[in-house]
């Protein structure tokens, strides 16, 4: 696009090619929308689901067993054989409007589109060190859960020989599995609640199959190491008695946030306690013809849970497009 020339319009543009996007892509052309723009800044469709090796997807969507790429597969196998979906790969969204323009960028190029009606689907990120107020030092060692679970199952690194986890989220319950299957030892997961809030059954598979220590009502008060984190202090958070625990590695599992920059630049009304997006129904942000699902509309426990709430965001996407302006 030139500077004086107008973006290319498209009817319906879908940011986010994880299940949630795929879902609403495909339900929307279902629902007669033929013109569909999905884009997708990692160079693969599928989001999240692809570092998610581990089963319990699709028990209610699919009525099957499944691992993350395995449930990701059967919604980028329809996306491929749908000539009216365009994925664009590689693509980073970088600005929004409230008249629905989108700038992203592709390797190379820089890319301006107008959409009829916008779907976001950008899914949620992780809260961090910070974000709990853990004290101490700043070494090597800490990490996201989810980023450690893409290091290990995505790019074949172990990141750690003896971990402690902050957090009982389903995240940090999966990885403290994931590492003792690497060998690796998991002191300990430390929750402050008085229950965890993962799954039950996360809670049996990932932590008692393994023996693995879970403290409730207790916080990590600091992190130390000079290069490398060394120990952690454990505190019982309400006697105040405390303990330490040697470690190399620790890992933050302790919630996540929608991702909604985008919409907020847009002037859409987000929560901010939640930050979600104020609306008055369902997927349906204060703008007109802007949608939001999946994560990024509030933070689900099951990926089926996405794609039934998604498909719906791609019928009421379609049926703006048909009514008349």
């Amino acid at each position: 696009m030139t500077r004086d020339s107008r973006p290319a319009t498209r009817d319906l543009v879908i940011v986010g090619g994880g299940p949630a996007g795929m879902a609403a892509a495909i339900a929307a052309h279902e629902a007669g929308v033929k013109d569909i723009l999905l884009l997708e800044r990692d160079q693969y469709l599928g989001g999240i689901l692809n570092q998610c090796i581990h089963t319990g997807f699709g028990l209610h969507h699919f009525k099957e067993d499944l691992t993350g790429p395995e449930y990701a597969d059967r919604f980028i196998k329809r996306i491929e054989a749908l000539p009216e979906i365009e994925a664009s790969l590689r693509s980073f969204v970088v600005k929004l409007t409230g008249d629905k323009v989108l700038t992203y960028l592709k390797p190379g190029t820089m890319e301006v589109v107008k959409a009829k009606a916008l779907i976001m689907a950008t899914g949620c990120r992780e809260r961090t060190r910070e974000m709990v107020h853990i004290a101490g030092t700043r070494p090597a060692g800490v990490y996201p859960a989810g980023l450690a679970q893409k290091m290990i199952n995505i790019e074949g690194w172990l990141p750690g020989k003896e971990a402690v986890i902050v957090g009982s989220g389903d995240i940090g319950l999966i990885m403290a599995r994931r590492f003792a299957l690497e060998g690796a030892k998991v002191k300990a997961v430390i929750e402050v609640q008085k229950e965890s809030r993962g799954l039950v059954r996360n809670v049996v598979q990932c932590l008692e199959d393994f023996a693995i220590p879970l403290y409730f009502r207790h916080r990590v008060a600091r992190i130390m190491g000079k290069d490398r984190v060394e120990k952690v202090l454990i505190e019982n958070v309400e006697t105040k008695e405390s303990f330490e625990l040697t470690c190399d590695t620790v890992l933050i599992s302790v919630g996540l946030i929608p991702e909604n920059e985008l919409i907020e630049m847009a002037c859409v009304e987000i929560d901010s306690m939640t930050n979600s997006p104020v609306s008055k129904a369902v997927n349906l942000c204060s703008i007109p013809g802007i949608f939001v699902c999946g994560n990024s509309y509030k933070v689900y426990d099951l990926v089926d849970s996405v794609t039934r709430d998604s498909i719906k965001a791609g019928q009421m996407a379609a049926d703006y497009l048909r009514e008349p302006k």
